[in-house]
């Protein structure tokens, strides 16, 4: 039982995580990298949209960080969403959603994680999300 659980955790995405915190990115990256999804790595919205440039056609799911300086992750999320409509965003911080959406930052309905979370739980939405 528990292995067919954690199989199915396993991936062959293509990840764009946008982190500006490297000991954030490096942990989150790590966690995806184990189960064998390629991960991507851009510390903010800048190096996230060259990235994006170079490997837009392989990245299924856009894993972002929601405070950042210089663009927020609705705002990154919205702009990638023009250059591939239908990829996916998952959107990660350390605020809660209720103070995000008090801010009014992010869409109703949207994927979302707190931080920290542990590997289990992000890979399972990582996994949910790529299927839906």
């Amino acid at each position: 039982e528990e292995m067919s659980s954690h199989h199915s955790a396993h991936g062959s995405a293509t990840i764009l995580l946008v982190e500006d915190e490297l000991d954030v990115r490096n942990v989150v990256s790590n966690m995806l990298a184990t189960c064998g999804y390629t991960v991507l790595e851009a510390n903010g919205p800048r190096e996230a949209l060259t990235l994006f440039e170079q490997h837009g056609e392989g990245i299924e799911l856009l894993l972002t960080d929601v405070i950042m300086p210089e663009m927020n992750g609705s705002e990154l999320s919205e702009t990638i969403m023009k250059m591939k409509p239908g990829i996916k965003t998952l959107f990660m911080s350390g605020y809660t959603a209720g103070v995000i959406d008090d801010k009014g930052i992010l869409p109703e309905g949207v994927n979302f994680l707190q931080k920290p979370f542990a590997p289990d739980t992000l890979m399972a939405r990582v996994a949910r999300i790529l299927i839906s």
